[in-house]
């Protein structure tokens, strides 16, 4: 009886231990998924910053992944134009690819069909820079987010 009562006892204890471990989130600290705010972007000379961009008089720039997919939106009060994109994306550790399917009328009137856009990708937990890469292999400019949420 009391190797009965230990048994039942260690299972409670087991099946308590996993149901804390199971309700916690479990995400990659270094992961797209979520939304992110452009912060600044960088113009590069010579594989060096040459010069920085900063949002100015109410520009914002918001991108969501999830499950796949990117969403992007992009509100200037200095431009009356809707800037909109939808689309899948893929990444690994240090490149980033967006296939945009379909956009704005401002964004679809620059491209007509389905575009690719690839990036290097320097991921950490709250940020990251999308650096676009020139065919000589130097970068041209970056965009760079904060995560927030």
């Amino acid at each position: 009886m009391k190797k009965l009562l230990g048994l039942v006892f260690l299972m409670l204890i087991l099946i308590s231990a996993t149901e804390f471990t199971s309700s916690k989130q479990q995400t990659n600290a270094n992961s797209l998924e979520g939304t992110w705010e452009l912060m600044n972007r960088f113009d590069f000379e010579n594989g060096n910053v040459s010069d920085t961009l900063f949002n100015n008089n109410g520009y914002r720039q918001i991108k969501i992944y999830s499950k796949g997919k990117v969403m992007w939106t992009r509100h200037s009060p200095d431009d009356p134009s809707e800037w909109f994109g939808y689309g899948s994306y893929t990444n690994t550790e240090n490149e980033l690819e967006e296939r945009l399917e379909f956009g704005s009328k401002t964004m679809m009137s620059i491209q007509d069909t389905v575009q690719v856009f690839k990036f290097e990708l320097h991921l950490y937990k709250d940020s990251y820079s999308q650096i676009t890469i020139a065919e000589d292999g130097m970068p041209i400019n970056s965009e760079n987010y904060r995560r927030i949420d």
